[in-house]
């Protein structure tokens, strides 16, 4: 029989959720904090027992929207999802919770592996867990969700091998540009929260770069400093002539390392910073007992015109395994306003926005 009790104590959450499979850093305390401040996710934190064994947990974002209420489990739950049983029961007590709560939806994303390898290549490589949980999923009533929040795709790097291993496995024009920064005259420290305008600094210039929006420097000072205090992120920056020219900022929750943030000045880039940034992330991960080392995103789509192939082709010379997880997947307990929500609201939205402004 599954109990589940809500936790309210920070002390009860992030240790005992490390120790579970499939953990990840967005369930968190931290993040349910972070989202809770800046957009309005009130976190609901559940474990879920067998008897006395702890053997799942859920952070669950709760917000109004549009006035109805929606519920979302962000890279979580956390559970072994091999197991089949365990896997159905908390559905189940999740499912019962959407509806006692009177929820338009709940959407999970767990972090579940679906296949390795680029699709319809040699390396395709379909996942038993995931394929078992799409499954379920399907069995249970839930829909793969046409809102993604979260990459379904990423790159993974397995860190229990060697350094020298590690570096002799890069391709080599990857290896070649790790090696050109300290060339010339590059180097790379840890960052503290005093270089944080200098971080945001150089992200703000990558978005005006590379196109994508950047949110206002209080945003970042949260998600950057509660993670570095908390001792769960770890920047580093590249100088030139004692100038911040790129940095990366490392996220770190149980055996694994997340690559969330990188940036990089528009000058002296033909210095390669972030080439040398990434391979000394790879050997902090590792100092810290690391096994898993993710790069946190690739294509939805493995060809040229998808927007992310650059960044894809600067990763994958890395060597590490393209990863391709189960996505996000939505649970309606009434259909009929799932529907309306997710077909019909965002028409009326367009439309309106559409119409002149009355004075």
């Amino acid at each position: 029989m599954l109990r589940s009790a809500l936790i309210t104590d920070p002390a009860r959450w992030n240790a005992p959720l490390a120790e579970l499979p499939y953990a990840h850093i967005l369930q968190s305390w931290e993040w349910g904090e972070l989202k809770r401040q800046t957009t309005g996710w009130h976190p609901q934190r559940l474990a879920f027992y067998r008897g006395n064994e702890l053997v799942a947990m859920a952070s669950v974002g709760v917000r109004q929207a549009a006035g109805l209420k929606v519920m979302y489990a962000s890279k979580g739950p956390a559970l072994a999802y091999e197991d089949a049983e365990l896997t159905a029961a908390v559905l189940d007590e999740l499912q019962r919770r959407a509806q006692r709560m009177g929820a338009v939806w709940l959407k999970i994303d767990p972090d579940v592996i679906a296949a390795t390898g680029v699709p319809a290549e040699p390396d395709d490589t379909p996942n038993p867990t995931g394929q078992q949980m799409i499954g379920q999923l399907q069995a249970h009533g839930w829909r793969y969700s046409a809102d993604q929040p979260q990459f379904r795709n990423t790159i993974t790097l397995d860190l229990t091998p060697s350094a020298d291993d590690l570096l002799a496995a890069l391709s080599q024009s990857t290896r070649r540009k790790v090696r050109t920064a300290p060339k010339k005259d590059v180097s790379i420290h840890p960052a503290t929260l005093d270089d944080l305008p200098a971080l945001y600094a150089l992200y703000h210039e990558t978005g005006a770069r590379d196109g994508f929006l950047t949110r206002p420097l209080s945003y970042y000072q949260l998600a950057w400093s509660r993670f570095i205090e908390g001792g769960l992120a770890q920047p580093f920056i590249a100088e030139f002539e004692g100038r911040a020219i790129a940095h990366v900022i490392l996220y770190k929750f149980g055996k694994r390392c997340w690559y969330f943030y990188g940036a990089s000045g528009n000058e002296e880039r033909q210095r390669m910073p972030n080439y040398a940034l990434q391979w000394e992330s790879i050997l902090w991960a590792q100092s810290q007992g690391c096994t898993l080392y993710d790069f946190w995103g690739a294509p939805n789509v493995f060809d040229e015109s998808d927007s992310m192939w650059g960044v894809y082709e600067f990763k994958r010379g890395f060597n590490g395994v393209v990863t391709r997880h189960i996505g996000a997947w939505d649970y309606a307990p009434y259909p009929p306003l799932y529907w309306g929500y997710t077909q019909v609201m965002p028409r009326v939205i367009n439309y309106m926005r559409r119409q002149p402004q009355q004075d």
